[in-house]
């Protein structure tokens, strides 16, 4: 299907729960009056939007800061300063990311990032425009990076964009950061980025967490891996392991930490933009980053000197690009000690492992099983006592990709499991955050002898957290986002003769200790049909 799915053309430099993603009122609801969609798409459709809820906004005064106003129409990055606003203070109880868009006319998806002060505060895509436009904003919060924010530093942005007499979507952006006054708990007391690939903590680090903004992108295989075949089986993108991946980062060369990546979908993608052009798949305009608690290696980090740390996907094959993974380095800081040491105790690493098997046939079938895991540990001994954290991972992935000759049917289903247990041991009582996460992604696209195209397809995005304080449970969360889908099109026509058509909705549901959402959307030929809060 690459000659076929490749349509998302993500194009550019490459570019984490809070998203709020819409022109219209962020409350949720049934739309205000029945809406009869029409038989088919016409030149304009309703702006994008989300279920995912919007940011939480504390009761406090607050500062607006405007990171970045501009045009992309090429691969010219936007280059500005930011500056702090005076009226906030340093301190602050919620930063808030907002990115408002508009494009019109005809244009692919694209992929953007901003950095401030070198740091990754933001990666998103772009959804693609009618030829009467759109309007989108994004939401984020990025209090986590509140020591970046302090002092003045460089900005840069960049959403590459190809602009000529076919493809005429200039993309407006307007980024801003909202200030909220107080001080928010538990931020990192410094944000790192990697020189030359090494890292340098201060001498008092006792709590480390790398973010690696990891997405395959760029209009090659890569985008799509999760479809990839090994070499023996006739099909267009070819991976010699097959589909398998891996995030992972390491430490002086020994493996730190493991990640499934998250499967996005982008707005082109699956060969079918009528699927995405109100509700964008799970992630696509807010792209989180993959998280590693490094506290095991503190003590070896605390040494003053430099360590390398590199970021590699397992499964690309040799020699091919595709991949973009930035990293930043959230650092937590014991206040009463000018040097903190401590030593890795275990390491437990096996090796990744992926096992695709290809049955030829009439409908030929690849069976794909994978996994990995890995457990280590490791103390500090701070003003406060010697604190020992241990992190387990374990990795698993499953997938069926069926497709004939001609690639004319393409289908797979997939699921991934990326298991996480960390337990910090020390003063008081033994605290344990355990996190299952599990992605899914079960469709097909077919083309018939008419040339019509049809893609029908399910995403999803789960979660689970529960805290435990000497085995008795705190605060717990689930997380539930489901994109379903079903377009179709006609091939190799003019636009206006493409007769096409699409259903969509999203549900996502956000419950736990701290309360519930619930919010179902639903679009038909590109108009909101539902809008309903369920909680």
């Amino acid at each position: 299907m690459r000659s076929r799915i490749i349509m998302s053309m993500l194009t550019g430099v490459a570019l984490t729960v809070s998203l709020l993603l819409g022109a219209g009122p962020a409350s949720a609801g049934n739309p205000s009056a029945a809406v009869t969609p029409p038989a088919e798409f016409g030149t304009d459709w309703h702006d994008p939007l989300t279920a995912a809820p919007p940011v939480a906004r504390p009761n406090s005064p607050s500062c607006d800061v405007t990171l970045a106003e501009t045009q992309f129409r090429d691969f010219t990055p936007y280059r500005g300063t930011y500056t702090p606003s005076s009226g906030c203070g340093e301190r602050w109880s919620k930063v808030v990311l907002r990115l408002d868009g508009k494009v019109k006319g005809r244009q692919f998806d694209r992929l953007g990032y901003l950095h401030v002060g070198g740091v990754e505060i933001f990666r998103t895509s772009t959804p693609e425009p009618s030829p009467d436009g759109i309007e989108w904003s994004v939401e984020k919060d990025v209090t986590r990076y509140s020591d970046t924010f302090r002092t003045s530093r460089d900005v840069e942005m960049l959403i590459g964009n190809v602009v000529d007499d076919t493809y005429t979507g200039v993309i407006d952006v307007k980024v801003t950061l909202t200030f909220y006054t107080g001080r928010a708990a538990h931020a990192p007391d410094r944000v790192l980025t990697l020189q030359d690939g090494t890292l340098t903590t201060p001498r008092n680090s006792e709590r480390v967490v790398a973010e690696v903004y990891a997405t395959g992108s760029g209009g090659g295989c890569e985008e799509f891996w999760y479809l990839t075949v090994p070499d023996s089986a006739p099909y267009s993108c070819k991976a010699t392991g097959g589909p398998y991946r891996e995030v992972q980062v390491t430490v002086d060369g020994r493996l730190a930490g493991i990640a499934a990546p998250f499967p996005t979908v982008w707005t082109g993608g699956w060969s079918n933009p009528f699927l995405w052009y109100v509700i964008p798949g799970p992630r696509a305009f807010d792209v989180k980053p993959i998280t590693y608690d490094l506290t095991p290696f503190a003590g070896i980090l605390d040494d003053g000197r430099p360590h390398r740390v590199e970021v590699s996907v397992v499964g690309v094959p040799a020699g091919q690009t595709g991949w973009s993974t930035p990293v930043n380095i959230l650092v937590w800081q014991d206040a009463k000690s000018a040097r903190v040491t401590g030593k890795l105790t275990v390491h437990q690493a096996g090796d990744p492992v992926g096992s695709p098997v290809y049955t030829p046939g009439t409908e030929n079938r690849l069976d794909t099983e994978g996994g990995h895991r890995l457990t280590v540990a490791g103390y500090v001994d701070t003003s406060h006592g010697r604190v020992t954290t241990t992190v387990s991972r374990t990795l698993a992935n499953t997938s069926v990709h069926r497709w004939t000759d001609g690639e004319d049917m393409d289908g797979l289903d997939a699921t991934w499991t990326d298991d996480e247990s960390v337990t910090v041991d020390g003063p008081g009582p033994a605290r344990t955050t355990r996190t299952h996460r599990t992605y899914t992604m079960n469709g097909s696209t077919t083309i018939g002898a008419d040339g019509r195209l049809r893609t029908v397809l399910t995403l999803g995005d789960r979660a689970s957290l529960v805290e435990t304080r000497d085995g008795r449970r705190g605060a717990w969360s689930r997380l539930d986002d489901t994109y379903t889908g079903d377009a179709a099109y006609t091939t190799n026509v003019p636009r206006d003769r493409r007769h096409a058509v699409g259903t969509t909705s999203e549900r996502h549901r956000l419950y736990g200790s701290r309360g519930c959402y619930d919010r179902r959307l639903t679009t038909v030929q590109g108009v909101l049909t539902e809008d309903r809060d369920g909680c």
